[in-house]
């Protein structure tokens, strides 16, 4: 496979168990092995919808914008923030809440969630 220059907006698809904004990029999709990147657009008080990765772990890194991250297993709510690097291990049930700001963030499971991608409709 050759190096590819992707367009969120273009390329992306929609998901919507994530936020009305987010797109996934980079994915099994368009021909990646192992990596997986959406670009989310989280809105002041939006939140995904509660999920886990039983083999991945998510990784999230937040480019702008503050929120919150729940764990739902321990019942904690932890504070995130601009230039944060987020994990969260594999079967940990996890959402993630936009602050008054929202937030802006680049990330995903690795390795790809293929059951997840699968019933977004995601053609592998």
């Amino acid at each position: 496979m050759a190096i590819r220059i992707l367009d969120p907006l273009a390329d992306g698809v929609p998901m919507p168990m994530i936020s009305r904004q987010a797109r996934l990029v980079i994915s099994p999709h368009m021909g990646a092995r192992y990596a997986v990147m959406n670009v989310v657009v989280l809105a002041p008080g939006e939140k995904n919808d509660p999920h886990s990765h039983a083999a991945s772990e998510d990784s999230m890194f937040l480019l702008s914008g503050s929120g919150w991250v729940h764990d739902l297993d321990a019942g904690e709510r932890l504070p995130v923030e601009s230039g944060c690097a987020i994990v969260i291990p594999s079967g940990v049930r996890h959402t993630v809440e936009g602050g008054p700001d929202g937030i802006v963030s680049v990330g995903g499971p690795v390795p790809p969630d293929h059951a997840m991608l699968r019933a977004m409709g995601v053609k592998l």
